[in-house]
């Protein structure tokens, strides 16, 4: 069954914060949003610095709408009326933003990206092994 976003396109003055993110650093938001959708692999810094290197030429659009297409097959969202390039082609904010409001919606932490979250969607965690013990006296 398709799932609806949980925020709306232009909802993007509902989060103030990440709004003003997504505006002054967009290559923060995309980096975090990016570094989740692709479970860690490549890193935030290397999605946001490709991201900055893509947007002096103009082409940014062409690797962000990669990762909406990706997040919507992970999760099952409803496609957009136009297809992911053109949504990030003329409303590329916007589609930032909405991103990032759903994975945060998810229960992601994105300061702490894919590692750091407190809570890994479809993600099973391993049990660690208890830390070394000693006597106290």
């Amino acid at each position: 069954m398709v799932a609806e976003w949980s925020v709306g396109l232009f909802d993007c003055f509902g989060d103030f914060r990440t709004c003003c993110l997504t505006f002054w650093c967009p290559c923060v938001t995309f980096g975090r949003l990016a570094g989740i959708v692709d479970k860690g692999s490549p890193s935030c810094c290397m999605n946001g610095t490709l991201y900055v290197c893509l947007a002096c030429v103009g082409c940014n659009w062409l690797y962000s709408c990669t990762k909406r297409s990706a997040m919507r097959s992970q999760y099952n969202l409803k496609a957009s009326p136009c297809m992911d390039c053109c949504v990030h082609f003329f409303c590329e904010s916007c589609a930032l933003c909405q991103e990032y409001k759903e994975l945060e919606n998810r229960g992601f932490n994105m300061a702490k990206g894919w590692e750091g979250s407190n809570k890994m969607v479809g993600c099973v965690q391993g049990m660690k092994a208890p830390g070394k013990q000693g006597m106290c006296f």
